[in-house]
């Protein structure tokens, strides 16, 4: 490994914590890479999603081809969609500077300080990504930073944030400070920090400066997303390796993240789901219909039932208020949804759990598959153990009708992965044995389906599911979209140049 004695922060490192390993985040901070680090074929597509932004936003009045456009690789069409509509959005949310001009160079604060370990001196360096304005005077600074919808940021992010405005590239004369998020996707602005300069490193070393050292101290290591990108995940001892889970082959396409998610996506349309991945936004009214939001509220609401402590079985009395905060349903969705959380009560697994149960609520698992060089992510709905020890992976589903489903892999692509995933004995207290439980609460009932993953026949079944959902993603290099009747139900069609729109009635 070789050290660094800069130490780099970033304002990303703060974010939400499903996208960050505080242990990887410290060794970047800290410059810390193997020596050796393995070959790897590059993405042919730019994977920094708002990059050709902040390339443009500095001259909106003019936008050539952003296929091209000063970056290494070639844009996504999806993403160019992306990047004028930003440019579109950000013009209207500042269509003057008030006063301000473009710093000279980004904000860097800089200080020179004890080492993480308290051997030696280090530099530290914080930054933000953002765009940085100042007034010609240099008294007031106003540091903008880009996000897709605003979000609600910690009081951590605020405070590095405001020392970055307050005190990057030092300059005796700023008085006062404004930190902004602006939304890329509708222009609106949600101002986060507003005031003074010691206001600012009151407010850093309140809330920020300690949550630096605890970052710097970390040695909580999260396995997700964050491994595909890490220089160190060969070598982390939390993540989980495995050979040939997904069936394939090879390692010379480039590293990424692959999901049931990513796979039943990508299947219906390439460019679907690299937009997916990407995590552009969506169309909400599709994204979040009636029966989809429903569907979601009623895992919220068992999902926080199953969690609680001392376990406690569901039962058949649902509140009227069932609905978890958050969510917007009809009634007759509300009513329907109440009656399905009956049928649970008949099949809930909290019923059958030993006395010392051992349950996990929609725990994250992260797996290396080294044969294909992917980092694989599932989320069971419930994993548990029942009275005889067995481990049971249990899924969840609705519907609003009582159609029978013959082909459950064809339906349901995650279970195929929740096999190979039990069946191989790779989850965290797994030998091999266990079962998959799929449970489709339905107006009529419950349908629980059991599969065993050490059936040859269902084994197989689940391999040629995998192999199916993985093998033209694995290969893809250009995501190029496949219009077609389907982009009418696109949450994110509104991405995509090809989409096929809806033909006009002849007149």
């Amino acid at each position: 490994m070789g050290d660094s004695p800069v130490v780099r922060i970033t304002l990303g490192m703060f974010g939400p914590e499903q996208y960050h390993c505080p242990a990887s985040d410290l060794l970047k901070a800290r410059g810390l890479r193997p020596r050796r680090k393995p070959a790897r074929k590059p993405e042919a597509l730019e994977t920094f999603l708002n990059g050709p932004f902040m390339d443009r936003a500095g001259s909106l009045d003019r936008c050539p081809d952003l296929s091209q456009g000063g970056w290494r690789r070639p844009v996504h069409d999806g993403v160019q969609l992306w990047t004028s509509h930003a440019l579109r959005m950000y013009g209207e949310a500042f269509p003057d500077h008030s006063g301000l001009r473009p710093a000279p160079a980004p904000w860097v604060y800089l200080h020179h300080g004890q080492a993480p370990d308290g051997v030696g001196s280090v530099d530290y360096r914080i930054s933000a990504w953002g765009r940085c304005f100042e007034s010609p005077d240099g008294r007031l600074r106003e540091l903008r930073l880009p996000v897709k919808r605003l979000r609600t940021r910690s009081p951590v992010e605020r405070a590095i944030a405001a020392l970055v405005a307050a005190e990057g590239a030092s300059d005796e004369r700023v008085e006062q400070v404004r930190v902004l998020q602006f939304a890329l996707a509708d222009g609106r602005v949600d101002p986060l920090f507003e005031g003074s300069r010691p206001e600012a490193l009151a407010v850093y070393r309140a809330d920020g400066a300690p949550a630096v050292r605890a970052l710097l101290n970390s040695r909580e290591y999260r396995p997700g997303p964050a491994c595909a990108t890490c220089a160190v995940a060969p070598v982390c001892p939390a993540l989980e390796r495995t050979e040939g889970l997904l069936g394939i082959t090879d390692r010379s396409r480039p590293r990424r993240t692959w999901s049931s998610t990513t796979g039943r996506t990508h299947s219906s349309c390439p460019a679907r789901g690299y937009l997916r991945g990407m995590r552009l936004p969506v169309d909400d009214h599709l994204e979040r219909g009636a029966a989809a939001e429903r569907g979601r509220a009623i895992h919220a609401f068992l999902a926080a039932r199953h969690g609680l402590r001392p376990c406690t079985p569901c039962r058949p009395d649902v509140p009227d208020d069932w609905v978890p905060e958050g969510f917007l349903l009809p009634e007759e969705e509300q009513r329907l949804g109440a009656k399905l959380l009956r049928h649970h009560a008949e099949v809930c697994p909290l019923r059958v759990v030993g006395p010392s149960p051992e349950i996990r609520v929609e725990p994250r698992l992260t797996f290396d598959d080294t044969a294909a060089d992917v980092v694989v992510l599932a989320e069971p709905d419930l994993l548990y153990r029942d009275r005889d020890g067995t481990l049971v992976w249990r899924e969840t589903k609705t519907s609003g009708s009582d159609r029978p489903c013959r082909d459950l892999f064809d339906r349901y692509p995650q279970l195929a992965l929740a096999v190979r995933l039990v069946g191989t004995g790779v989850l965290p207290g797994g030998t091999g044995g266990g079962r998959i439980e799929l449970e489709v609460l339905q107006p009529g009932g419950v349908d629980l389906r059991i599969l065993d993953p050490s059936d040859p026949v269902t084994r197989a079944a689940a391999g040629a599911t995998l192999r199916e959902q993985v093998t033209a993603w694995h290969a893809e290099d250009r995501f190029e979209a496949v219009p077609g009747p389907e982009c009418s139900r696109c949450e994110v069609a509104r991405w995509c140049s090809a989409r096929q729109t809806p033909q006009e009635p002849d007149a």
